[in-house]
């Protein structure tokens, strides 16, 4: 998934970096603000969920092409 989300972001990204935690925590932020949380959304997220969660935070405006629709 951070590959996908590589892939479509680039520079735009900046970084993917996994932390490791303990206690099923599954948390994806993008700067601070919480675009994930596992036991908040219910499990995990598809990569098309994840990428259009993270261009609302980034990049509002642009358009994901396939993974809008």
């Amino acid at each position: 998934m951070a590959q996908e989300l590589l892939s479509t972001f680039g520079q735009s990204l900046g970084e993917v970096a996994l932390l490791p935690d303990t206690g099923g925590v599954f948390e994806i932020r993008v700067n601070d603000e919480l675009v994930w949380e596992r036991k908040r959304d219910g499990g995990f997220p598809g990569p098309k969920e994840l990428k259009q969660r993270v261009r609302d935070v980034i990049a509002p405006e642009r358009d994901l092409g396939h993974t809008d629709r």
